[in-house]
């Protein structure tokens, strides 16, 4: 580094609690004009986002290439695609959306109407996460704009190319008086915790959702947590195996290699079936990313040497070690692990206490496969379950009796795109959620509102109370036509 760089660096203004401070009072003066409430200005700030993105999806490629060595077909899909139909939803539905929602009174408030005005909810905070970190990030600001608040994005500083991208866009493509990105990391992030919100939507572990969740306490601050778990795929024998094969694995390592909320965390199928499900992972794996996989241009790398260690920790566990039957190849110094199928995992070992968010797929076996489902509902409520049968019943007592953010039958993490769909977790897996509509209504108030004439204004509900007016009101309060009638000719 040299002197000039040092002295730049140690002129940089620090971004504390004071600073952010003036950042949200900023802020609000912008929402306090009312300019973010206009369907012209979310309508232009949401076209300005995908401008962005349209303008510059080689430099988008380049960032994730840098932090994630993630090939350019996965960002195309997963990041690119996916915020562009987001983009393309919400301008073609904001304007209903905006509308308020008529709805029926009774005969208690008679004559009244009443109606639901959705209504933006003020200054919100979104900290996003590194594994995703274009699409988790301009995502819920999609819905921040669209639902009328000002916004400040906090990018994940684990993925530093594609913060540095999203700090330098955003100020070039949009209204910097209603929309800032913060740089940083924790002490950034703290400074901006400290500070009141009218929501705060954060993607990424439980525990830091858990600090999260008790700094929005302190002020009464609504959250949305995105965050994740154990997300298990069930397998029946019934199924077109090659294909259910190919996407368990489309959804794991296809996934930027197993580091994604949704993907597949472990595998629950029968003892009979597993040698069948093992054998066709490992070919469509072969064919996929051919014999030597840590050499596989379509294959991300872990994000950081932190992650590769807490991988590595998985595998050498004793009570796993001796269970992997694919895979395991490690390169610490390129930051790659290879696509690890594990047979006959004991539940009580590391690899199954926490979310893997890696390239290694435990598969657990059981006697009859309705068990599965006992297996899934004794640990914490996943964000996505996933089921490969072509059998009805099993498939409705799935259904029935599996807690999750989201479930799929048949495939995995496609749900995900669907807009008309909320997506979001349950219990630990998160709370809140978001796509399409979702995302205007998680950052919006919906107001409830009355109205009434001076037409109408009963003697009933005035002192002084009388025999009259209690069988009168005890008529109205439960609501039938002839009770009414009844009373108000005095009979019994």
């Amino acid at each position: 580094m040299s002197f000039e760089e040092s002295n730049n660096n140690n002129n940089k203004k620090v971004f504390d609690a004071e600073e952010a401070s003036l950042l949200v009072k900023d802020l609000r003066v912008s929402f306090g004009s009312g300019k973010t409430r206009s369907y012209e200005w979310r309508v232009s700030q949401v076209k300005a986002l995908l401008k962005l993105v349209v303008d510059n999806e080689q430099l988008i490629i380049d960032a994730l290439r840098s932090d994630l060595a993630r090939p350019p077909l996965e960002t195309v899909v997963y990041e690119i695609g996916m915020f562009k139909n987001s983009c393309e939803v919400t301008l073609k539905g904001l304007k209903q959306w905006m509308k308020p929602e008529k709805v029926k009174t009774s005969i208690r408030t008679f004559p009244s109407s009443a109606e639901i005005v959705p209504e933006p909810l003020g200054v919100v905070l979104v900290i996003s996460a590194w594994n995703y970190p274009f699409l988790l990030s301009l995502d819920p600001v999609i819905g921040a704009i669209a639902a009328g608040n000002a916004v400040v994005l906090k990018p994940s500083e684990i993925a530093p190319a594609s913060s540095s991208l999203l700090a330098k866009l955003l100020g070039e493509y949009m209204d910097n008086s209603c929309v800032r990105v913060v740089e940083g990391a924790v002490d950034e992030t703290s400074a901006l915790l400290q500070q009141k919100w009218d929501k705060i939507f954060y993607t990424g572990n439980g525990r830091v959702g858990r600090i999260v969740m008790t700094a929005a306490a302190k002020h009464l601050t609504p959250v949305v947590l995105e965050l994740g778990g154990k997300s298990p795929v069930v397998v029946d024998s019934n199924i077109n195996l090659e294909v259910a094969a190919r996407r368990i694995i489309s959804g794991k390592w296809g996934c930027n290699n197993g580091q994604a909320c949704i993907s597949p965390d472990y595998v629950i199928t029968t003892k009979e079936f597993a040698p069948k499900l093992v054998d066709a992972l490992k070919t469509e794996l072969e064919k996929f990313y051919g014999k030597n996989p840590l050499e596989s241009e379509d294959l991300s790398r872990i994000v950081n040497s932190n992650h590769f260690a807490r991988l590595t920790k998985l595998l050498d566990d004793d009570k796993v070690s001796g269970k992997i039957v694919y895979g395991g190849e490690k390169d610490e110094s390129k930051l790659r692990i290879a696509p690890t199928l594990l047979l006959d995992v004991p539940r009580d070992s590391l690899i199954m206490s926490d979310e893997i968010f890696g390239p290694l797929l435990p598969i657990l076996t059981v006697e009859k496969l309705e068990e599965s489902f006992d297996v899934i509902n004794s640990g914490t409520k996943p964000l996505a379950a996933y089921l490969f049968t072509t059998n009805k019943k099993l498939t409705e007592h799935f259904v029935a009796t599996v807690s999750a953010g989201g479930l799929l039958v048949n495939d995995t993490v496609l749900h995900l795109v669907v807009h008309t769909l909320p997506f979001g977790g349950v219990g630990e897996s998160g709370t809140g959620a978001y796509h399409g509509k979702f995302s205007f209504d998680a950052f919006s108030h919906k107001k409830a509102v009355l109205y009434r004439s001076f037409i109408g204004d009963g003697a009933i509900r005035y002192p002084p109370y009388t025999n009259t007016k209690l069988r009168l009101m005890k008529a109205l309060i439960g609501g039938g036509i002839l009770g009414i009638i009844r009373a108000l000719f005095g009979w019994s």
